[in-house]
């Protein structure tokens, strides 16, 4: 990882954060210095700020540049659980333990692989070729929707609606103990974990995060809620439920230590997901129920006395 520091000046104040950097790194480009921001890899007087932070002179502004990596991104025979394709969007259900993109050290096996296989190059280009077509992630160990945009068009236009809040993003989480309310909201912003750069967690100074929820059923120990994203920060549902002090089950980072299942990964479900469609300007909505060992899991419970 390379570290470059820059301090604003006088002439420098009221930039936007990328537009700064992309003005001191020239050789990156902006949706590169985005990835970046969005990464929590750039730090504004110790703080994570947006791209659209304005730059005031005498910041210190922090950029980690990750190593350089010859990627050859290839495509492979992975089976697919496509809900919907035409020629602008794909909408797939991911399994829980695929990886949505390539990142250091993983290079194959990834939702990417796959859709490189299935669409070849018929994919939105604008994050580069670690990301074709991938407009929003979800964790490895999190199953559920995704879109994936086919063109740049398509890719612009659903990015513009996770800005705005648009997008419809449902979960469904089991979660450890009681949740005593039958609704709520957290609005508690998200930044990398002081002590832990692994972790996120919700600190002063963090992106806006806001996340509600709402109880589905409860079971001796346990709780089934229904999570709605209202912004869409890294490990939102699960950073928030821990702050409540109700982890989801089987998380491995923020979950409890001792677990009372054999679980690969935490019982979290992308289980509805609408949209805008980039091309038609139609509301398109998708649904998909929660995966077979989520479903044992609560069949275990609702049988318990």
């Amino acid at each position: 990882m390379k570290i470059r520091n820059f301090l604003v000046n006088d002439d420098e104040e009221n930039l936007r954060l990328d537009l700064f950097i992309c003005k001191h790194i020239q050789d990156k480009s902006r949706s590169y210095i985005q990835n970046l921001i969005e990464d929590n890899l750039v730090e504004v007087n110790h703080r994570m700020k947006k791209s659209n932070y304005k730059t005031k002179t005498g910041d210190n502004i922090k950029v980690s540049l990750p190593d350089a990596v010859e990627l050859n991104i290839k495509g492979e025979d992975i089976k697919l659980d496509i809900l919907y394709e035409d020629s602008d969007v794909i909408v797939v259900n991911k399994p829980q333990g695929m990886i949505v993109h390539p990142a250091s050290g993983v290079y194959t096996g990834t939702l990417v692989n796959a859709l490189l296989n299935h669409c070849r190059e018929d994919l939105s280009g604008i994050n580069g070729i670690a990301r074709p077509g991938i407009v929003h992630r979800i964790d490895k160990d999190t199953s559920g929707i995704l879109v994936i945009a086919k063109n740049d068009m398509s890719h612009n236009k659903l990015s513009e609606q996770l800005k705005d809040h648009s997008m419809t993003r449902e979960y469904i989480a089991l979660v450890e103990g009681i949740i005593k309310e039958e609704k709520g909201s957290l609005d508690k912003p998200i930044g990398r974990h002081k002590k832990d750069k692994i972790k996120m967690a919700v600190v002063e100074g963090g992106k806006r995060a806001v996340t509600h929820y709402e109880v589905i059923k409860r079971f001796k120990e346990y709780t089934l809620v229904k999570c709605i994203l209202e912004t869409g920060r890294t490990h939102q549902i699960r950073v928030h439920m821990c702050y409540l002090g109700h982890p989801v089950v089987g998380d491995p980072v923020y979950g409890y230590k001792k677990q009372k299942f054999n679980l690969k990964g935490q019982l979290l479900h992308a289980q509805k997901l609408g949209f805008i469609h980039p091309g038609t300007g139609t509301y398109m909505e998708f649904q998909v129920e929660v995966p077979e060992y989520f479903k044992r899991i609560i069949d275990i419970l609702s049988n318990e006395r």
